[in-house]
Formats: C-alpha cells, sequence, structure tokens
C-alpha cells in the first residue's frame, strides 16, 4: 500500500461559521462513549451546562459499544455514540443503526472528514484523529538492556519477548485499527505471518485499547501499541515513555460520532453532535479533557502535545473497505482462530 502524508487533507482552512443557539435545549441526554473517562466525562459535564440538559454518559471500548447498541436496537438505551474508532461508527451506520444528520458545524471540519464512513449520507461525523504506534518504557528497557524498537518489524524479534501488549480487536476499536493497518501496509497473508510472529511477543490482550498505554507507564510492560495521545498523555503525567511513529508508516484512527436510531432524545442528541464538532468543544477536549489527537475543526488550536501531520508517514487508510462490516468480521474472526487461539 502507498504510504502518503496525511497533510493533503488539510489543505485549506475554512471560513469559520458561527456557532450557537438561540434557544437553550430541555431534557435528557444518554451518550455511549468510547474516548477516554476523562473526556467522556468533561464533554458530557460541559453540554449538559450549556444547554441545560441532563446529560450522563456509559463508557465502554467501540467494539463492545458496537454489539450494546445491535442488541439494543428495538428498544435503544442511549441517543448518541461518542468517541472511539470510525470503523464501528462506519458498520453500525452499514447494519441500520445510526440516524443521519448534517450538522451546520460540518462547513468547519476537514473536507475529508465531513462524512467519513462507509454509508454515505452523513451518518456519522469525525471529532479528531488518532495516530496509531507505539510507546515504550525506556526504564523498563534499559532494565533489561534492549533497544528502542523503531519499526513495526522490530517488535518480532525474539528479544522482546512478554514485553509487548495490544488489545483484543474483538472489543477495541484500537486494535482492529492496528490490524487493518497490517493488512494495508503488507498485505494479507504477510499481515498474519507478521501478527503470528507478534503473538509470541505478547504478554497481554487487553479489553481496552487504552490499558497497554496505562501499563506501559507503569512499567508493567516494556511496550504498548495503540494511539500515540493516550503515550502522550501518559508523559505529561510523569511516565518514562518515548513515542514511536514506526518507520514503515502507519494507520490511524478517525474519532467518530452518530446518533442512533431511535433514540429517545434525539434533538439533544443532534445538538450534541453540533457540540463536540464546535471549536469550543475540541478545545476544551484538550483542555480539561487531557485528550490530545489531531482535531478536525479546522478552527480549533490543537494541543502543544499533540503530534503534526507534516511529520508523519501515513498510510492512505481505505475507510470503504476496512469499515465495512463484512471485512471487520473476517479479518477479526481469522485473527481469532489462527493468533489468538494459539496463545
Amino acid at each position: 500500500m502507498k504510504v502518503t502524508p496525511l497533510t493533503c487533507f488539510i489543505s485549506a482552512v475554512l471560513t469559520l461559521a458561527t456557532f450557537g443557539h438561540a434557544v437553550q435545549a430541555k431534557g435528557r441526554l444518554v451518550i455511549y462513549c468510547s474516548a477516554t473517562n476523562e473526556l467522556c466525562e468533561t464533554q458530557a459535564k460541559a453540554f449538559g451546562v450549556k444547554y441545560d440538559v441532563k446529560t450522563s454518559f456509559i463508557r465502554n471500548g467501540s467494539g463492545s459499544t458496537l454489539a450494546k447498541i445491535d442488541a439494543e436496537k428495538k428498544n435503544p438505551q442511549a441517543d448518541v455514540w461518542y468517541g472511539g474508532t470510525l470503523d464501528p461508527h462506519s458498520q453500525a451506520g452499514e447494519m441500520d443503526l445510526l440516524t443521519p444528520y448534517v450538522s451546520p458545524q460540518l462547513a468547519q471540519v476537514l473536507p475529508k472528514f465531513r462524512d467519513p464512513a462507509r454509508r454515505k449520507g452523513n451518518y456519522s461525523s469525525a471529532v479528531y484523529i488518532g495516530i496509531l504506534g507505539f510507546g515504550v518504557n525506556t526504564e523498563r528497557l534499559k532494565e533489561k538492556n534492549l533497544p528502542t524498537p523503531q519499526c513495526w518489524k522490530d517488535l518480532i524479534k525474539p528479544e522482546y519477548k512478554g514485553e509487548i501488549q495490544i488489545a483484543d480487536p474483538q472489543s477495541s476499536g484500537t486494535a482492529y485499527t492496528a490490524l487493518a493497518t497490517f493488512v494495508q501496509l503488507w498485505g494479507e497473508d504477510d499481515a498474519f505471518r507478521y501478527l503470528k510472529a507478534l503473538n509470541n511477543n505478547i504478554s497481554q490482550y487487553t479489553k481496552s485499547g487504552i490499558a497497554p498505554a496505562r501499563n506501559a507507564a507503569r512499567g508493567e510492560t516494556a511496550i504498548g501499541i495503540g494511539f500515540l495521545h493516550d503515550y502522550s498523555l501518559e508523559k505529561e503525567n510523569g511516565a518514562p515513555l518515548t513515542l514511536v511513529a514506526p518507520c514503515e508508516g502507519t494507520g490511524y484512527e478517525t474519532g467518530g460520532v452518530s446518533i442512533i436510531k431511535g433514540a429517545r432524545n434525539a434533538d439533544n442528541a443532534k445538538l450534541f453532535v453540533d457540540w463536540v464538532l464546535s471549536q469550543e468543544a475540541q478545545e476544551l477536549a484538550w483542555r480539561k479533557g487531557k485528550s490530545y489527537q489531531i482535531l478536525t475543526n479546522t478552527a480549533a488550536q490543537s494541543s502543544p502535545h499533540s503530534l503534526r501531520l507534516n511529520a508523519l508517514k501515513l498510510i492512505d487508510y481505505d475507510m470503504d473497505t476496512y469499515g465495512a462490516t463484512q471485512m471487520r468480521k473476517a479479518l477479526i474472526g481469522k485473527w481469532v482462530s489462527e493468533v489468538k487461539m494459539g496463545k
């Protein structure tokens, strides 16, 4: 797969559109949130205060949340799904679990991300971009006299046996993004040969994509694979981590927001989508929510802890192919049978 910079996505900054609602909303809003707990809490609380809405959230990984929304489709228990990788949001749209909505805030969003899901018609919108890579605990590597890996292929070297963690793609959108990235980098056959070799060095497949970052920060593992903004936060908090964007190139997540079909509080769900796409909310995400992804709103100021697109070597992530329900099921099923069952 050809590796190209993502900087072409930000060729122009659009004219800032005015954001606001003259009438305050009333009632309730239930959010399924697949971002960090701190970001979920920050956005839910700020939205509730700003629009006088009684707001609550339930935090879970994006893969688990997709399964929950599907199980509840005859009687939805939430109104909107915020955060987590776009692939499961895209699959939810294909499964007819979402309601389309064209937010006025899309005028400020990077053009590529205004209608990013495989099923077109604004079933999901994009709120951030997260870069896949790995974080390395430098103190643990020093104790074990190991070099700092710089490439994906370094991670399958025998000296890193038992020193790597990644999430399980059955429950984690982060891990599915990694799986899809390896297939796009090398082709399916070579990607699965790599994953089988990597499996020999994995100490734990965690349920959540954030867990390897926290475990690496605590020195429980030397290397955690995941989205680099999670490692930026741990590093800011004092963890001895080095962040690595792998030499071969890497994939990325697009954080989604989607309105659940049959939502009981549909108007407030639309208002919440407007909110999280706005300049105010996206800046709040890192100022108070400690979330250091690259922002999609062109008017929003990025965190100094965020990565810069022009410094990264990224694949041209094929959302139409790898955001498809059947592709996700096929790749995860193959991973379970050929890789995980070998543990």
